[in-house]
């Protein structure tokens, strides 16, 4: 890598940086461009550069931590035997990686990344592709082994993620709920319903 590629790259990881920490201070709507260069340091004219628009900074964003979620969920499936103890690692590290990055963690659990998801969930779906392809493996391996019900992987997918999805959304917004409890809990409820 060339050093103007470098400096680019740490450009880019100095505006996510500052971004994040400007939405954890301020929300949604203190996403600004101005709170963000004034955070970063970084020009105007640069952010747009490396990023397009705020809204493409705040992609790159919410993309950025939804990868480091997938990488942290693969590994954890790669450490596992069956299908049950499979779940079950699932949902301990997304709901550890929610209350590690509580920030981050909004960030991708929020109504403009929700909106996004929606728009562009087919270029989300290929830029994740490398991550998502080791988790639908996965499925499709236990379900043809047997130790998952016969179900389409996306159907799966959701039986598993839903809840624990609904459970760090619910922790994140009221905070009522004890995530170590939900980590216990949610495996065998989620087990069952996908189980064979």
């Amino acid at each position: 890598m060339s050093p103007k590629q470098q400096r680019g790259e740490a450009t880019v990881e100095q505006v996510l940086d500052a971004a994040l920490d400007v939405y954890a201070a301020s929300g949604e709507q203190g996403l600004t461009v101005s709170a963000i260069t004034g955070a970063s340091g970084v020009s105007p004219g640069s952010l747009y550069h490396h990023f397009g628009s705020l809204d493409g900074l705040v992609t790159a964003l919410a993309l950025r931590w939804v990868g480091r979620l997938l990488d942290e969920l693969v590994a954890a499936l790669g450490r596992t035997r069956t299908a049950r103890s499979g779940i079950r690692a699932v949902v301990r590290t997304y709901l550890e990686f929610v209350r590690d990055h509580p920030d981050a963690a909004r960030l991708m659990h929020s109504a403009t990344a929700d909106r996004y998801t929606m728009t562009h969930a087919g270029r989300i779906r290929d830029s994740q592709e490398a991550r998502l392809s080791p988790v639908a493996a996965w499925i499709r391996g236990r379900v043809e082994s047997g130790e998952l019900a016969p179900l389409p992987e996306p159907l799966v997918e959701s039986l598993v993620l839903g809840p624990v999805v609904g459970v760090a959304r619910r922790w994140l917004s009221v905070g009522d709920v004890d995530l170590e409890e939900a980590a216990r809990t949610l495996p065998d409820r989620i087990w069952r319903s996908v189980s064979p």
